[in-house]
């Protein structure tokens, strides 16, 4: 059973890198079709995509330590938090310059979910603040 375990975590690691791989290039490509019609839409999307694959990448790494330690750190998916937020605060700024008018009901659902991924950043850069400052610190007369 450890040993279908231990495979069951490396196809999904290899799948976060060939899924990864597979949205990079996908992306660059729509990017090279698309940003001669409509510059800034193609190039955010591009951006979009590419913080995907830092995320996929991100839980690679997660999944490849595991596999290395067999302990899951809690850091990566802070930085997984942050980046995804970070995707969707420029997601739905995309989606909104692109309107000509915004109904006020709809303006305010969005600034109200801005805000929301605004304090889910802050709460997530605290929470790997406080991580690094409660990891001990390498001693010294070991690293002469």
């Amino acid at each position: 059973m450890q040993w279908l375990d231990r495979w069951g975590y490396i196809t999904a690691c290899l799948s976060f890198l060939f899924v990864g791989m597979l949205v990079f290039g996908y992306s660059w490509v729509a990017y090279a079709q698309t940003v001669q019609q409509d510059f800034l839409p193609a190039t955010i999307t591009l951006l979009n995509d590419l913080l995907l694959v830092i995320i996929l990448l991100e839980l690679f790494r997660t999944v490849l330590g595991f596999l290395h330690s067999d302990r899951i750190r809690l850091e990566p998916f802070l930085h997984v938090g942050v980046i995804a937020s970070v995707r969707r605060i420029l997601t739905a700024g995309a989606e909104f310059s692109h309107q000509p008018s915004v109904p006020e009901a709809v303006f305010r659902h969005y600034l109200m979910d801005m805000g929301l991924h605004v304090v889910v950043i802050f709460v997530l850069m605290l929470a790997l603040f406080l991580l690094k400052k409660a990891e001990p610190e390498p001693d010294s007369a070991l690293t002469r």
